[in-house]
């Protein structure tokens, strides 16, 4: 309940110019979609290193949340300045704005953020945090588009519109925060893409729900992180 009300009181009622990067086929290399990172940063690179992943070459695409629950949240939020690095931001790299960019008088936005995983923040400086945080928002827009194992494939953190043409007019909430389609166990496709990949919600392994991926499996208390090569999870 407290999450929607400030979700709503700091998303506003549109996504903002970040709303969505385009990028073309990887002629040179792989691609891979990782779920919630949650500040393991040893778990990503366990897992980069299992699959031989090669940053001159390969790309990897993140659902979000690369920050809270984890004490390596300072690593992984850096990971957005990576050339081979493309996230999405999450519900929690939000909650992280409205605490640290746009804190409200009564520190209400702070203490929300921190019970809901920001206490690695006590071990950080609140000033560098807040820059790189800032800077690092403007890596991560709302929503990415890729061209990948022969289709066109849509990611954001959450929840996709019905329709992904309908991206900018959709409530951020939506994208951010949203659980409708999967407590619905909703296999309805959204059009106008071929797939979307999204995070968000923890799952003992990836799901598909239409042409909805979903790859949270919790890395931050069950240990996995799923990080899978497009053609794998793509079928």
């Amino acid at each position: 309940m407290g999450s929607k009300g400030i979700g709503k009181r700091r998303g506003g009622d549109r996504v903002n110019q970040l709303t969505i990067q385009r990028h073309g086929t990887n002629t040179e290399g792989r691609d891979f979609f990782v779920g919630d990172i949650h500040g393991q940063y040893g778990l990503l690179l366990e897992a980069m290193a299992r699959v031989g992943f090669n940053r001159q070459c390969d790309r990897m695409f993140s659902v979000g949340d690369l920050i809270d629950r984890g004490k390596e949240s300072y690593q992984c939020l850096s990971l957005a300045f990576e050339p081979w690095f493309h996230g999405v931001r999450g519900n929690h790299e939000m909650l992280a704005h409205d605490a640290l960019l746009a804190p409200d008088e009564d520190g209400r936005a702070f203490l929300f953020w921190v019970m809901n995983g920001g206490t690695w923040i006590h071990g950080e400086s609140l000033k560098e945090v807040s820059s790189v945080l800032a800077d690092a928002l403007e890596h991560l827009p709302y929503a990415r588009e890729v061209a990948t194992a022969g289709k066109r494939v849509g990611i954001v953190h959450a929840e996709p519109p019905e329709d992904w043409t309908q991206l900018e007019s959709t409530d951020p909430y939506t994208l951010l925060w949203g659980r409708n389609r999967i407590h619905q166990e909703d296999t309805t496709h959204v059009v106008n893409i071929d797939d979307v990949v999204v995070g968000h919600t923890i799952l003992y392994e990836p799901v598909v729900m239409g042409n909805v991926h979903y790859i949270d499996t919790g890395a931050f208390y069950t240990g996995r992180l799923t990080l899978a090569q497009a053609e794998d999870l793509l079928g």
